[in-house]
């Protein structure tokens, strides 16, 4: 039943939505790994595989910041995309089917950029590993080792008005795989974490520009902190407004 407060509503139909495009709640798995399930790097019904297990096509390096590409002519992006793609190349690697990174380099990202979807992705780090993921471009949920956060991975670190913590630590020891899903509808988040809820219906602030919300679409990036990244089985589902719209059609029809 739909809750009476515009708020709940609006929360509700968030993750009404996400809830259709899934079809069912991943978290009711108990934080399976998609990897688990099939084969390393093969997507779920429904999404579409980031990262394809041999090389890092669809990907591109990271050039400045929202702000900054935006100043830039054609010709001015289009070398520091050239010089950002060979510093790629350099520190981004595809071994035995993991994406991996070696602690030098930069943010890797998607080459399209993304308005609404959900997300999914597996990551391991080291002892002292640091990294995050950018959502349209914007930092970020958080990853990083929780014998140094102890408030552990999942939050969206960079907010200052609303929470930037997560709701509780659930990350698996260091060295082992842990497995995000991430529902982003308007500008508000959803995280879980190996299957726990750790960001409930947070809104995602604009760390490049305070004053403003969060870009409508952009890149999906993986973050660089100096020290080593493994990532795999990146899968995306794009939210459709329509489906939005759908809902909302229903539930004014419904009077709900």
């Amino acid at each position: 039943m739909m809750p009476a407060s515009p708020a709940g509503t609006g929360r509700w139909l968030r993750q009404a939505a996400a809830a259709a495009v899934a079809g069912v709640i991943f978290a009711l798995c108990g934080g399976c790994s998609a990897g688990q399930e099939r084969a390393l790097n093969e997507p779920p019904e429904g999404f579409e595989a980031l990262f394809n297990g041999e090389n890092l096509k669809g990907w591109k390096g990271l050039v400045g910041n929202p702000v900054s590409r935006a100043r830039m002519t054609g010709s001015e992006l289009e070398d520091a995309q050239a010089g950002a793609d060979e510093d790629m190349r350099a520190h981004w690697s595809v071994v035995d089917g993991i994406l991996v990174f070696d602690g030098g380099g930069h943010n890797l990202c998607t080459v399209k950029d993304y308005g609404d979807f959900e997300l999914m992705v597996d990551w391991k780090i080291g002892d002292f590993g640091d990294s995050g993921i950018y959502l349209r471009g914007s930092p970020q949920v958080q990853i990083w080792d929780p014998a140094q956060w102890p408030v552990g991975s999942g939050g969206l670190y960079n907010n200052q008005m609303g929470r930037s913590d997560p709701l509780t630590c659930e990350d698996k020891p260091i060295g082992e795989w842990n497995t995000f899903r991430i529902i982003m509808i308007g500008d508000r988040v959803t995280v879980y974490l190996n299957g726990v809820l750790v960001a409930d219906d947070v809104v995602m602030e604009n760390y490049w520009e305070r004053e403003k919300p969060i870009y409508p679409v952009g890149s999906i990036e993986l973050q660089s902190h100096s020290t080593p990244l493994y990532f795999r089985n990146i899968f995306i589902r794009e939210i459709p407004p329509y489906l939005i719209n759908r809902l909302r059609r229903f539930l004014i029809s419904a009077d709900l």
